[in-house]
């Protein structure tokens, strides 16, 4: 059939055409018209058939298809029925009692769960583990106990559960018990197996332990600490999360990644702070953890903290860091308009600043020799005045000088030198002798110009034999107590005596020097 834009086109020609030629045109068209619509109409019955056809099969294909799931769900799901017997239809057909689901349940921790006791003795008695555990590390007996189960503790217990079992928070079934007819059933199992608080704690560390000995094998190996795991968490991931400070030390010391990040986002310190480990927090903050960094979802350690205790220690440090942060860059920048301006003028400020601390210890010392010169003096006039005399005396008599000794040389030869015959004076006037082993006057005595002149005195003087002592009935001077000799064994200390006579008041000293 021709379509409407050819009929428009062929117009001008059938006009010119004669009455009958345009009648025999016009039928011809027509005929051409039910033709092409007997076509369509064959065309969409069909169409129409074919559809049904693909609808047919279609519904039949469906009829014949069936929905199933795992063994581990069916097992699951007739375990949460409480339905004993298909449970035991699906272990006799060949089904593992010990399937779990993805979290690491079992069919045993789920009816322990809900204290299902028939379902418990069936999957004992077909084998599964009774010490199995999820993702947590919980065991049946942490449920059971954690649900004050008492009949299924005993059960299990019966079959061998492991009481010192330790789960992801360092919790035993015990730990976790809070009826008190079942804790005490615990206990007393625990006392029967000889088990004694040693035992604890060494089952509790036993994780950390391993996990150690672990870290050393691969710094030994250098291997890389940061390796990811299990969702992309390190090892410090895992130390963070359990609190095993031990093993966080030992990793952060061989430079293990305190930024290092899971599929999550999360950082070390994420686990800490959602896990409530105060330790590890401040363990990690001190090595250098962002506490502002951000997970995948924009979630800092304070939003993933749910413990109040952590999340206060957190904002402490916070505020610590914040307020070290301040200080640096205010330092910093002070250092640097010092230095912008100033140029070297630092180095200059601190050679003054030695300067006048040199100078000023030099003056103290001027001031404290001036204060010994003013004590000394005194006692020097007095000495050479002495001395003087003595030498003149010894010069005119020979044998006298040779057979006796004056007190204050004898004293020479234990080496040490007596002082003047003055009394000492306290520093309130009384005529007590000051000791002169304690007075720091007197030990720079021995450096003044009187005694350098005793010295000297003394090594021009002969000195006397051991045989040649003096004679015990020989008179000694009248000012002065006679002076212990080489052969007394007396120790080369200062002995003082007071005088006959009373030293004049002109020469008695003003105050005691320090």
């Amino acid at each position: 059939m021709a379509e409407h834009p050819e009929l428009l086109a062929e117009m001008p020609a059938v006009a010119r055409l004669s009455t009958p030629e345009r009648l025999k045109h016009a039928q011809k068209r027509r005929a051409q018209q039910l033709k092409k619509w007997a076509q369509t109409e064959k065309e969409t019955q069909g169409m129409k058939v074919g559809a049904e056809r693909k609808r047919r099969r279609r519904k039949s294909d469906s009829q014949g298809k069936r929905v199933t799931f795992p063994a581990s769900v069916r097992l699951l799901e007739a375990a949460a029925r409480h339905d004993a017997e298909e449970v035991r239809q699906f272990l006799q057909s060949g089904v593992s009692p010990d399937l779990c689901n993805e979290d690491g349940l079992t069919a045993l921790h789920q009816c322990c769960i809900d204290d299902y006791g028939d379902v418990v003795t069936v999957l004992l008695e077909a084998g599964a583990d009774v010490n199995a555990r999820d993702s947590e590390l919980w065991t049946p007996l942490h449920a059971a106990a954690t649900c004050g189960h008492l009949r299924l503790v005993q059960l299990l217990l019966q079959r061998g559960a492991d009481l010192l079992a330790v789960n992801s928070d360092g919790n035993m079934p015990y730990d976790l018990c809070e009826d008190e007819v079942t804790l005490d059933c615990i206990e007393t199992a625990m006392a029967e197996q000889g088990i004694t608080q040693e035992k604890i704690e060494e089952a509790r560390a036993a994780t950390e332990r391993d996990m150690v000995r672990e870290i050393r094998q691969l710094v030994q190996a250098g291997a890389d600490l940061d390796a990811p795991r299990g969702h992309g968490a390190t090892l410090l991931h895992i130390a963070a999360a359990n609190g095993y400070a031990e093993a966080a030390e030992l990793l952060l010391e061989h430079r293990a990644g305190v930024d290092a990040r899971d599929e999550d986002g999360w950082e070390p310190l994420h686990a800490a702070a959602c896990w409530g480990q105060v330790q590890l927090v401040e363990l990690l903050v001190a090595h250098g953890a962002d506490l502002n960094g951000k997970s995948l979802l924009d979630e800092t350690p304070l939003d993933v903290c749910g413990d109040e205790e952590v999340r206060a220690k957190l904002l402490e440090l916070k505020h610590k860091r914040d307020a070290l942060v301040k200080s640096h860059e205010r330092h910093k920048s002070l250092l640097q308009r010092r230095t912008s301006s100033a140029g070297s003028r630092g180095k200059v400020v601190r050679r003054v600043s030695v300067s006048e601390r040199t100078s000023l210890y030099r003056k103290e010392h001027e001031r404290e020799a001036i204060v010994w010169q003013r004590a000394e003096r005194r006692d020097s006039e007095d000495e050479d005045r002495q001395t003087d005399a003595e030498l003149r005396r010894r010069s005119a008599d020979p044998v006298e000088s040779a057979s006796t000794e004056p007190p204050e040389l004898s004293p020479q030869r234990n080496g040490t030198a007596l002082s003047s015959q003055k009394p000492e004076r306290g520093g309130d006037g009384d005529g007590t002798p000051v000791n002169p082993a304690a007075d720091p006057a007197r030990e720079k005595a021995h450096h003044t110009l009187a005694d350098l002149k005793r010295h000297r005195a003394a090594a021009k003087l002969q000195r006397p034999r051991p045989e040649e002592h003096p004679i015990a009935g020989s008179p000694a001077p009248p000012s002065a107590p006679p002076a212990p000799t080489a052969g007394t064994g007396d120790p080369p200390l200062l002995k003082l005596t007071a005088p006959a006579e009373e030293t004049p008041a002109e020469k008695q000293r003003c105050c005691k020097v320090m």
